[in-house]
């Protein structure tokens, strides 16, 4: 692949952080190794720790390119997939990038302010979303899969996400989109996304569908035994009798996450409230007495237990609220994969 001077220097920069992490040695062994042979290829945009990226690796696509900033993001990336994510995508040259049939992308949910010679709102420049679009500007990608916060499609009145779509349109695409809730995909969390679906095809298009059959979830499935987990993890004899007190006259039930709201009100539920990179660490607590472990977190979004966890319980608490619910990603993959 060619590349541009900023790009050489991008490399330059991965190949140290490889050395530094120690990753080189794990390349061949990693969880989700890239296909020997295969017929479709992808791109992995805003990659985080992989979540759109993997039902797409399970069905052998390759992925010939990937981007992310975040250095913890990519070194569970790295771990897991054998390969190391580019940095900033806004220095990235998207002739630099190679041709691919699908691009993922879970970009991050920026307010498109006014900028620039009056063009105000239509302007979507200075938002990562422009990174996508210049992207797709250049290779016309036939299919295009992106995710964000369910609010994408009401902030602003509903204008921010009317240009997005606007802006698919002007690039050739049809397009679909729906606000999803990973608890009907068999995952004990409620976490609702919009998901975008587009193809350079119409008839591709209007034989997609966002109905797919719910699955039930159980809570019980991503628990690990208390005696299994980190005891640092269990909250304080203060906290626990607090939440006793806001759960008092409530039907208690196990096992169950037990919910902070902004306004101190508990709810016990038989599934987690959305996993928040920002949440406090007593948001969510497992029967009312301890914070998920590391990978009762993953399990929350789908990741299967083969996932590597290669870095601190704080970073994972991060990346698992940036991620995805991957049984919702690869309900959406395979049905684009019967299509393309």
């Amino acid at each position: 692949m060619k590349r541009g001077d900023n790009t050489h220097k991008e490399a330059d920069r991965v190949e140290e952080a490889c050395v530094q992490y120690g990753l080189f040695d794990e390349f061949a062994k990693v969880p989700f190794p890239e296909p020997v042979e295969y017929e479709h290829t992808f791109i992995d945009l805003f990659a985080g720790i992989g979540g759109i990226r993997l039902p797409f690796s399970e069905m052998g696509y390759k992925c010939v390119f990937s981007s992310e900033w975040d250095k913890n993001a990519q070194r569970s990336y790295m771990a897991n997939f054998g390969e190391m994510p580019y940095g900033d995508i806004t220095k990235i040259d998207e002739k630099a990038i190679p041709e691919h049939d699908v691009l993922l992308a879970g970009f991050p949910c920026q307010a498109f302010s006014i900028m620039g010679k009056g063009l105000g709102f239509a302007d979507t420049r200075g938002t990562m979303f422009f990174e996508i679009e210049r992207i797709l500007k250049y290779h016309r990608t036939s299919v295009i899969l992106l995710e964000n916060v369910k609010r994408l499609v009401t902030h602003d009145g509903g204008n921010t996400f009317k240009v997005i779509l606007e802006k698919l349109h002007d690039l050739g695409y049809h397009v679909k989109w729906k606000v999803l809730n990973a608890l009907d995909f068999g995952l004990p969390q409620k976490r609702e996304r919009v998901i975008i679906v587009g193809f350079q095809d119409k008839s591709k298009c209007e034989q997609f569908s966002f109905d797919f059959p719910k699955k039930s979830y159980d809570l019980s499935s991503v628990l690990e035994p208390d005696n299994q987990v980190d005891p640092k993890l269990f909250a304080s004899d203060k906290i626990v009798s607090k939440r006793l007190e806001g759960v008092e006259g409530k039907n208690l039930f196990y096992p169950s996450v037990w919910h902070e709201n902004k306004s101190g009100n508990i709810s016990v539920l038989p599934y987690a409230c959305a996993l928040r990179t920002g949440a406090s660490y007593n948001y969510l607590l497992v029967n009312g007495v301890r914070r998920p472990s590391s990978r009762e977190l993953l399990r929350f979004q789908g990741f299967p237990d083969i996932y590597r966890i290669a870095v601190p319980y704080g970073e994972i608490r991060k990346q698992t609220g940036n991620s995805v619910a991957v049984p919702m990603i690869r309900a959406v993959a395979q049905l684009i994969n019967e299509l393309i």
